[in-house]
């Protein structure tokens, strides 16, 4: 039995320790000549498993904050209702029709391609973006070298505990330790051991933090990004601000403080990252709703939808549009508003810098190339409002007709109501204020010789019957002088019509199409003036009955229409022998503004001047002056 037992146990030693020999025997290696070298534990069959699956799944994109949608085309993300209206009206015809079929170069906001496309967090990624202050945390992967009396190329990761182990050294604390002090505590702690040698220490894979991010981004939420990472990263893995959230007021915030105010423009303009915080975990990140916009289109190296802090000026604007193209209009351009009948208003860029715009309005600037700009003398300067594609001044050649400006403006909306154009030209308003002057103080004379005839027929003030009478004429003469001619060309078109008439133009036209009216004014010596609901088929007797009818004071007689195109119809000057019964029976059209005026006094003036109808068509004169002298 006991030479059994001595057997038995030979033959447990021999198969045990190569076992044992193979674990602990090659991990220090002392060569007659050389350093102690020092070998990294060999990987387990479980632990290559593990990182063939992870860098499988890194592979398919499961373990990557890549976004799917980097390589997208960029029109799949939404946009902004204000980026969509930009982009109509930066849109030529042709790719106006492209809005409805292929995608076209939507004007986007600008600094919205910048944060679509997540950052990588692969290692060698990462460890570009470690600065020497990173504090270096459990999870952490570090690449240790050593050479000189010990050898060694060690991979380890940083415990929870905080520490790292190294083979024949042992454990050393290095959570908390900045990244630039870690070559010397490791130094110190391996000095204990070895002389004469030196060591270097980089970083593999850097630990994730877990941070939200809330607000207005494309994937609101908790995500994972690296421990190295700042704002942007974070934002990155969320997908970037959606349409409508910030890009200046990005905020950091860390156990219920704010920490940080990140506006994107500093690097999208200038580079600066300065306020690009590292991040920690369970951090907030939160993006407000976007501020108020702007948009720089036309003829400037990159249109774009810009978000205002409230102290940019046109000049700054233009900087961050990458500045006027080559053939640009360096002395002005067109502001306009939101708003279908918002005015398009001209500003003079050798102004800029003390120029601003309001919430919603487009700069646009005008190509000379694109408005074909003549060479010769003899250009045309229109400005064109309302409903057209692109409301702006722009410059035509000499021969240019009121239908070339309507095209330079992109055509008309579905909105637009020809009939209704007011075409002024300052040459006409001169020649309309000229006469004005003159027939108002030909109206003054006749007021004066109205008061002797009045003051020698009656006598003494005091024996008069109306000593007001005077101050009436004054008043008169006063709202009188507060209207001013406008300088309106009638176009006389039809109701219906689809076009504008090959009208010439002069330097300073200006042309607005209104959308359709759909009220009727009446104002003037009725009892309920204001605006009424247009109504096919309703004459104009039926608006004059909704007012209440003319007061015990009106001129009967002298009622008359403006129409929306400029024109005056007057029962007394219309040749029709059943107009001049009165106008109840005229067809009344969208925009019509009825008035009625109101009996003055008995004194005989000139007929040219006590005829209201008259004075408003031939001075042309709007329904809000016309409203204005009768208030």
């Amino acid at each position: 039995m006991r030479p059994f037992l001595i057997v038995c146990s030979v033959l447990l030693a021999w198969v045990v320790a190569p076992a044992w020999a193979q674990r602990v025997i090659p991990t220090e290696v002392a060569p007659a000549a050389g350093p102690v070298q020092i070998q990294q534990q060999p990987e387990s069959r479980e632990e290559k498993a593990a990182k063939d699956e992870k860098k499988k799944k890194r592979q398919s994109g499961e373990l990557s904050d890549k976004s799917t949608d980097a390589d997208a085309p960029r029109w799949v993300m939404p946009l902004s209702e204000f980026e969509r209206h930009v982009t109509r009206m930066a849109a030529t015809p042709k790719t106006e029709r492209d809005l409805q079929g292929e995608p076209i170069d939507w004007v986007r906001r600008y600094g919205s391609e910048l944060l679509w496309a997540p950052a990588a967090t692969e290692s060698g990624a990462d460890q570009a973006l470690v600065a020497d202050d990173y504090i270096v945390g459990p999870g952490d992967e570090l690449i240790v070298d050593l050479w000189g009396s010990v050898s060694a190329s060690l991979r380890t990761k940083v415990s929870q505990r905080g520490t790292i182990s190294l083979p024949r050294i042992g454990s050393i604390g290095v959570a908390g330790t900045r990244f630039a002090d870690l070559p010397n505590v490791l130094r110190a702690r391996v000095g204990e051991q070895f002389r004469n040698f030196e060591v270097a220490v980089s970083l593999g894979e850097i630990r994730q933090v877990r941070v939200f991010v809330t607000g207005f981004v494309v994937k609101p939420g908790v995500h994972l990004v690296s421990a190295a990472a700042g704002i942007t990263q974070a934002l990155a893995a969320a997908g970037g601000p959606s349409a409508v959230g910030t890009m200046r007021q990005v905020q950091l915030r860390r156990k219920g403080a704010l920490v940080e105010t990140l506006d994107l423009y500093d690097l999208l303009l200038r580079g600066d990252l300065k306020a690009d915080p590292r991040l920690q975990a369970g951090d907030v990140l939160h993006v407000p709703a976007v501020g108020p916009q702007v948009a720089v289109i036309g003829s400037v190296n990159s249109p774009a939808v810009f978000e205002l802090k409230g102290e940019e000026s046109v000049a700054d604007l233009l900087r961050m549009a990458g500045g006027l193209a080559p053939v640009a209009n360096r002395e002005q351009a067109a502001v306009v508003g939101l708003g279908r009948n918002a005015p398009a208003r001209a500003v003079d860029l050798a102004q800029a810098s003390r120029l601003k715009l309001q919430a919603g309005e487009v700069l646009r600037v005008h190509s000379l190339s694109e408005l074909n700009l003549p060479t010769l003398a003899g250009a045309r300067r229109i400005r064109v409002e309302g409903e057209v594609q692109r409301p702006g001044d722009y410059v035509l050649p000499a021969q240019a007709t009121l239908r070339d400006a309507v095209a330079a403006a992109g055509g008309l909306t579905p909105q637009a109501y020809l009939f209704g154009a007011e075409f002024n030209r300052e040459s006409v308003r001169q020649s309309q204020l000229e006469a004005y002057d003159r027939s108002l103080r030909e109206l003054e004379a006749e007021f004066t010789r109205a008061a002797v005839t009045r003051r020698e027929r009656l006598g003494p003030p005091e024996e008069q019957a109306n000593p007001a009478q005077p101050l009436i004429h004054s008043r008169i003469l006063e709202r009188l002088r507060q209207v001013q001619p406008t300088g309106r060309v009638v176009l006389q078109l039809e109701p219906d019509a689809k076009d504008l008439p090959a009208v010439s133009l002069e330097d300073g036209d200006r042309l607005l199409v209104p959308s359709r009216s759909s009220s009727v004014h009446v104002y003037g010596s009725v009892f309920n003036t204001g605006s009424f609901l247009f109504q096919p088929g309703k004459k104009v007797g039926d608006y004059l009955r909704q007012a209440g009818g003319a007061t015990r004071n009106a001129d009967t007689a002298e009622v008359f229409v403006l129409r929306a195109d400029g024109s005056v119809v007057s029962a007394r000057h219309s040749e029709s022998g059943w107009w001049r019964q009165g106008l109840q029976n005229l067809p009344a059209l969208p925009g019509d503004t009825v008035f009625m005026p109101e009996e003055l006094d008995k004194v005989r003036w000139s007929s040219v001047l006590k005829d209201w109808a008259l004075i408003v068509s031939q001075f042309g004169l709007g329904a809000v002056a016309l409203k204005n002298l009768t208030q």
